[in-house]
């Protein structure tokens, strides 16, 4: 088994890199489907992004903290469960700002952020899949 220890700068590394190819990805597709502007959108995703940096940096702290304890590996049903925990918490954190920042209903809000979750779940599943094997061959070969 192998524990993951990581620094405070490769936690922001891989927590920036994960907000900036996902802004990149989203903010033009949530404007698109929304019909608002991508200016809008643009900015309400770089707002979540940046509360979802500051999440992500805790969540995976958390997370790794819980696998010390529990010696856990991180296999495909443990990122599933990351994923799914780590969305979760970002719903609870962001629907209140969706609703004031759109000016709609925290039930519209919710719906909103449903339709964030449906792309970055499998998003994020895939991105920290693919970190963990591209930091485990950069580990491996030092």
């Amino acid at each position: 088994m192998q524990i993951h220890h990581r620094s405070l700068s490769e936690r922001v590394f891989h927590a920036l890199a994960f907000e900036v190819l996902a802004i990149g990805i989203s903010a033009p597709l949530a404007a698109w489907i929304t019909n608002r502007s991508i200016l809008s959108m643009g900015i309400l995703t770089a707002v979540i992004a940046t509360i979802a940096v500051v999440w992500n940096m805790l969540y995976n702290w958390l997370f790794d903290r819980l696998q010390a304890r529990w010696g856990f590996e991180r296999g495909y049903w443990v990122r599933v469960g990351h994923a799914c925990g780590f969305e979760a918490g970002l719903i609870v954190i962001a629907i209140p700002f969706v609703a004031w920042w759109l000016d709609v209903s925290l039930w519209h809000a919710l719906l909103l952020d449903i339709g964030f979750v449906l792309f970055y779940l499998p998003y994020g599943f895939l991105f920290n899949l693919g970190y963990d094997k591209i930091r485990q061959n950069l580990v491996a070969a030092h």
